[in-house]
């Protein structure tokens, strides 16, 4: 995990760049979970002490809102929710087994009936004590649920390529070199006029012209790679 990532392969063979988040970002979702629980049971306890309500009846329905706000609220959220509870959807993470697939009922049950014993002696001391001893900030409760808090992965952008008219290669071209040209004509209003046109002269092999022309030409095989005049790809950095 030298590059901060978990590199998870799934059944399917696809692998799953996943990054632990760390306990300051776990720490602040709870922070915002908390706060909304809070602000919550307070309205639930004020319209339960509103008038119409017995003793019995007022004491029930407080014991309720005390099981739904500790335990219903983070199972819930985390198994319909994508393992997001709104803390930790605001922060951007989310909890997800450890081969990367979403969590469901056992998972969601097991790491939250663990977080009392996380909790000791106070403040999660020992949950603490836990993620920091796991290189995958793994608490006690999500070592026996066999789950991971990750940084929620973020929505590739859409970068759009300079207009071009499609033109077809001149001769067949491996893949990696088609995302070359991709890569360069996308990147290429950001460089120096200099800079620019130094690199379209790299591809007068395939472009048979230099300078304006070349990089002209590059849009034009681009246009024709993506199958449009006005393309757009989706950006290849994460």
């Amino acid at each position: 995990m030298l590059d901060g990532h978990l590199h998870l392969q799934t059944p399917e063979g696809i692998t799953l760049p996943l990054t632990p988040a760390g306990p300051p970002k776990r720490a602040l979702a709870w922070l915002l979970d908390f706060i909304f629980r809070l602000l919550l049971g307070l309205f639930m306890v004020f319209l339960i002490n509103l008038p119409g309500f017995s003793g019995r009846l007022e004491t029930g329905l407080m014991l309720l809102v005390a099981f739904l706000l500790l335990w219903a609220y983070p199972v819930l959220f985390e198994i319909y929710g994508s393992g997001m509870t709104p803390g930790k959807r605001i922060v951007g993470i989310q909890v997800v087994r450890d081969n990367g697939l979403p969590i469901g009922w056992r998972e969601g049950v097991l790491r939250n009936l663990l977080r009392a014993a996380d909790f000791l002696p106070m403040w999660y001391g020992l949950g603490l004590v836990a993620m920091l001893l796991n290189s995958d900030f793994r608490r006690l409760g999500d070592v026996l649920a066999g789950t991971l808090v990750v940084y929620r992965p973020q929505k590739k952008k859409t970068k759009a390529m300079p207009t071009g008219t499609p033109r077809e290669l001149p001769f067949p071209l491996k893949p990696e070199e088609q995302h070359a040209i991709l890569d360069f004509v996308e990147r290429s209003g950001q460089l120096p006029p200099a800079r620019r046109f130094e690199l379209a002269n790299l591809a007068e092999p395939l472009t048979a012209c230099t300078g304006q022309a070349s990089l002209q030409r590059l849009q034009d095989y681009a246009a024709g790679l993506t199958g449009n005049g006005h393309a757009t790809r989706p950006d290849s950095q994460p």
